[in-house]
C-alpha cells in the first residue's frame, strides 16, 4: 500500500503512493524477492527496509504484472509493432527491465502520470547514466506534456482523470489506435471517481481495435479486513473510490465486459500465487527471510486481484489461465448465527491475536500472550486477562502476577493446558519467528481466589527445564489431553520452529513428570501442519485443518483413537468436503466438532461456523456476524 500525507490535497496524497510503492519494491528487491537492478536508481536515496509482509505483498504484485506483460510480448512477437501504455506509472522500472532483457524489439512504451511526477522521473533519467544509456537521448523534451521522448519510450505528464486531455496528449505523443496495445493500471484507477475510471476503461475499448488491459487493485471492502484497508487509505487522503461499486472479482469482470471488452478473467492473489506461480518459485520466496504472518499475508492476497481483459485479439490473450484452477465458488451455508456481545466491563485487553484462551475453571476463562494493544501501544501482550461469567454476564479484568521478576517472554502462538483448577502448563510459543521456541512454564493460581472478581485472581510463574524441553521448542502447535490405560497425557502435535517451517511429529507428555512417554501410534500419518486445531474426544484427539508445507490451508480431519496397545490415526471423511482453513478455533460438543472462524482462500465470504458430525461425517457451514472481528 502506498502512503500520502494525511490532510494533504487528494492529488498530492495519491502521488505520494507512487513514491512509497517504489521504496517498498526497492526493499523487496534488496532482499531477493524480485530481480530489478533499476529500482534503486529510480528511488534514489529513499532506501528503507520494509517488513517481510510488505515484501511479500509487493512481490506478488510485481510477479503478477510481469507475468502478464511478458505473456503479452510473447503472444504478440509476430506483430510488426505493439504498444504498452502504463497508466499512473510513477517511478516504475518496467521499461528499463524490458529493454535490458531485450524484449522491446518492436514495442513502444508510453508512461503517464501527474505532470510533476513525470517531470521528476524525466530529470532522474537524464542525470542517471545507467538509465539514459538504455533509453537513449531525449528528443523534444519539455514540449507540452511530453517530459521525455526516446526511440521506444515516452513519458507524459497528464492527470488521468481528465480523459480529453489524456487523449490529446497521447495523440500528440504518437500513440496509434490501430496497433495492438496493452494498457496497465497498477493500483491507479481506484483513486479516480468511478465515473471517470469507467469512462477510461470504455474509451480504451472503443478506440483501440486490438487491445489488452491489465488491472491490479483492491477488493472486498465489506468485511473487517476491508474496513481497515479503506480506513488506511482514507487517513492518507487517498480514498478508494470504485471498490464499493465493484467489490469482488465477478463485479470487476462484469464491469469490463459491459464497457466493451470481449474477454475478461480475474483472480485474487492467493489463487494467482497458487496456480500461476511455479512451485520452485513459491518455495524460493517462502525461504527468503523468517516469516510468520500467514494470516495477514493470505487476507491481504484475498483483498487484491489481477484482471486481464482483451478485445480483437487472435488468438485470445489468456495470461491468467493456470494449468489447474482452484474453484472459488460461493460457500453453501446451512444458516446464520447472530453475534452475542454481553460484556459489562472493559474488554480492550482481549483484542489480540496469536494468544491462547483456556477454561481455567467453570465460568472462568484465562487469556495469555498474543499481540494487541497495551498501555496505548501495539505490542506483544505482557498482561494476563480473565473473563468471569456471573449472573448471565461476563466481566473482564487483569490477573495479578506474584513474581514480576519471572519472565513471561511475551510469547505468541503458545498453548496453555489446565492440569487442575489451580495449575496450568504453558507449552512453546515464540517472540520473533527467527528465534527458538520458548519451552515450558508453570502457571500456579491460588485456589482461594474469588471467582467472582477478576481483580482477585493472582498467578505465580515458574520456569522449567524438563527433559522434554526439545519437544516443546515450537509454536503454532497444539497440546491436547489424552487418556491411555487410565492415565492422562498431553499430546503435543505439529507446529513450526525456527529451523522447520512446518512440523508433523508428536509427543506424549506426562503432565506431572514433564517427560515424554513412548506410546505406539499406527495408521496413516497426517500431513505436517501448523495453525490447526486439536480437541479431546473419547480419550483421543481430533485434528482439523491447519496450514501445510506449501503454505496452503488443509481441509483434512483426523482422529487419534486410543487402542489397547497405543493409538491409531483414522481419517474422518467429511461430506461435503471441509473447506480448507487454518487459525480457527474448535470444540467438540455432543459428538460434533465445531470449527469457528479462521482463514481460508474462499473470497466470497469470511469463515463462519462449521459443524461436523464425527460419527456420520456430515459437514454444515453457518455464517456469523463478522463486523467486530476478522478471525476468531
Amino acid at each position: 500500500m502506498g502512503r500520502g500525507r494525511p490532510g494533504a490535497p487528494r492529488s498530492a496524497a495519491v502521488q505520494g503512493t507512487g513514491g512509497s510503492s517504489a521504496v517498498s519494491k526497492c526493499s523487496a528487491a534488496a532482499r531477493g524477492y524480485i530481480q530489478d537492478q533499476f529500482l534503486r536508481l529510480l528511488v534514489g536515496r529513499r532506501l528503507r527496509r520494509r517488513a517481510p509482509l510488505v515484501h511479500r505483498g509487493y512481490y506478488i504484485r510485481a510477479r503478477a504484472v510481469d507475468h502478464c506483460v511478458q505473456d503479452f510480448l510473447l503472444k504478440t512477437q509476430s506483430h510488426p509493432r505493439t504498444q504498452i501504455l502504463s497508466l499512473g506509472a510513477g517511478f516504475d522500472s518496467l521499461y528499463f527491465r524490458l529493454k535490458d532483457m531485450g524484449l522491446l524489439h518492436h514495442t513502444m512504451i508510453y508512461e503517464v502520470d501527474f505532470p510533476n511526477v513525470a517531470q521528476q522521473k524525466a530529470a532522474l533519467i537524464k542525470r542517471t547514466e545507467e538509465l539514459s544509456a538504455l533509453v537513449g537521448s531525449s528528443e523534444g523534451e519539455g514540449l507540452g506534456v511530453i517530459t521525455f521522448s526516446g526511440k521506444d519510450y515516452k513519458l507524459l505528464g497528464v492527470d488521468l482523470s481528465e480523459l480529453s486531455q489524456l487523449e490529446r496528449a497521447l495523440e500528440e505523443a504518437g500513440l496509434d489506435t490501430e496497433i495492438t496495445t496493452l494498457f496497465i493500471a497498477e493500483v491507479v484507477l481506484t483513486y479516480m471517481e468511478k465515473s471517470r475510471s469507467d469512462a477510461l476503461i470504455q474509451w480504451a475499448a472503443e478506440h483501440f481495435s486490438r487491445a489488452c488491459f491489465l488491472l491490479y487493485e483492491q477488493m472486498h471492502p465489506e468485511d473487517p479486513f476491508g474496513h481497515v484497508m479503506q480506513q488506511h487509505f482514507n487517513q492518507l487522503n487517498s480514498t478508494l473510490h470504485s471498490v464499493a461499486q465493484y467489490p469482488d472479482c465477478e463485479a470487476q469482470q462484469k464491469r469490463f465486459l459491459a464497457k466493451g471488452w470481449t474477454e475478461c478473467i480475474v483472480m485474487d492473489m492467493n489463487e494467482f500465487f497458487t496456480c500461476c506461480t511455479p512451485e520452485d518459485e513459491q518455495q524460493r520466496v517462502q525461504t527468503l527471510e523468517p516469516f510468520d504472518e500467514y494470516e495477514e499475508w493470505h487476507l491481504k492476497c484475498s483483498h487484491y486481484f489481477v484482471l486481464a481483459a482483451s478485445k480483437g485479439m487472435e488468438p485470445s490473450w489468456t495470461p491468467l489461465l493456470p494449468s489447474m484452477r482452484v474453484p472459488h465458488g460461493a460457500v453453501g451455508v446451512a444458516g446464520s448465527v447472530p453475534a452475542v456481545r454481553a460484556m459489562h466491563s472493559d474488554t480492550s485487553g482481549l483484542r489480540r491475536y496469536g494468544h491462547c484462551s483456556v477454561l481455567l475453571k467453570r465460568d472462568v476463562i484465562l487469556t495469555t500472550g498474543g499481540f494487541g494493544e497495551e498501555d496505548g501501544q501495539h505490542c506483544r501482550m505482557r498482561n494476563f486477562h480473565v473473563l468471569i461469567k456471573h449472573a448471565g454476564c461476563w466481566k473482564a479484568g487483569c490477573v495479578k502476577k506474584e513474581n514480576t521478576d519471572e519472565s513471561w517472554d511475551e510469547r505468541l502462538y503458545h498453548t496453555v493446558s489446565c492440569v487442575s483448577s489451580s495449575l496450568a502448563l504453558v507449552v512453546g510459543g515464540r517472540t520473533s519467528p527467527s528465534s527458538a521456541g520458548l519451552g515450558m512454564l508453570w502457571l500456579k493460581f491460588h485456589e482461594t481466589c474469588n471467582a467472582l472478581d477478576p481483580g482477585d485472581i493472582t498467578v505465580k510463574l515458574v520456569s522449567l527445564q524438563p527433559a522434554a524441553e526439545p519437544a516443546t521448542l515450537r509454536w503454532r502447535h497444539s497440546t491436547t489431553e489424552v487418556m491411555f490405560k487410565g492415565k492422562k497425557y498431553l499430546f503435543v502435535y505439529g507446529g513450526r520452529s525456527a529451523l522447520e517451517p512446518v512440523l508433523g511429529d508428536w509427543y506424549f507428555l506426562h503432565a506431572q513428570e514433564l517427560s515424554c512417554a513412548g506410546i505406539p501410534v499406527e495408521g496413516p500419518i497426517p500431513e505436517s501442519r501448523h495453525s490447526h486445531t486439536a480437541c479431546s474426544w473419547k480419550g483421543g484427539v481430533v485434528i482439523a485443518g491447519g496450514l501445510g508445507a506449501a503454505e496452503q490451508p488443509l481441509g483434512s480431519v483426523f482422529f487419534l483413537k486410543e487402542l489397547e496397545h497405543g493409538f491409531q490415526w483414522l481419517t474422518v471423511e467429511t461430506h461435503p468436503p471441509l473447506i480448507p482453513r487454518y487459525s480457527h478455533t474448535a470444540h467438540v460438543h455432543d459428538g460434533k466438532l465445531v470449527l469457528v472462524g479462521g482463514v481460508w482462500f474462499h473470497t466470497s465470504s469470511v469463515p463462519g461456523i462449521t459443524v461436523i458430525d464425527l460419527m456420520s461425517g456430515l459437514c454444515l457451514d453457518y455464517m456469523i456476524n463478522v463486523m467486530y472481528q476478522c478471525m476468531l
